[in-house]
């Protein structure tokens, strides 16, 4: 009973994280602005952190289980 939330968690944080890297290289790889009006450097760099973020913390919802 527990694990339902853990599960679902997981699978959001997750999947946000990886949609996140996928769509931050595509914008990247097409040199297209990742945040209008900001650097592309920053913008890029930190929605790629931000991504691996949620995909580590979708993971360790998933260790929880």
């Amino acid at each position: 009973m527990e694990n339902g939330p853990a599960v679902l968690a997981g699978a959001v944080f997750a999947l946000f994280g990886a949609a996140l890297l996928l769509w931050t290289g595509a914008r990247v790889m097409h040199r297209a602005p990742v945040a209008h009006g900001a650097s592309p450097l920053a913008s890029a760099a930190l929605a790629t952190l931000f991504g691996v973020l949620f995909l580590v913390l979708g993971v360790w919802c998933f260790t929880r289980i």
